[in-house]
């Protein structure tokens, strides 16, 4: 089944794309950060939810991790 039909396989696509984005930000800022506006701007904004939201994304990954593995 697609991501897209399932929540939570989409729920966990996209906590690994904000986690991603914001880890290869810390890594290669100077790229990020060029490409704010199409469809690379994307990656930007999901690095800017992770850098700013960092403990919620964090615990939402946790619950997401315990979820996956204890109740599927």
């Amino acid at each position: 089944m697609s991501a897209l039909f399932n929540f939570q396989s989409l729920l966990t696509v996209t906590l690994l794309l904000i986690c991603t984005c914001a880890y290869l930000r810390g890594l290669f800022p100077s790229i990020m950060d060029r490409n704010k506006v199409g469809l690379t701007g994307t990656f930007w904004k999901c690095a800017r939810i992770g850098e700013r939201m960092s403990p919620f994304i964090g615990t939402f990954c946790i619950v997401m991790a315990v979820s996956i593995l204890f109740f599927n």
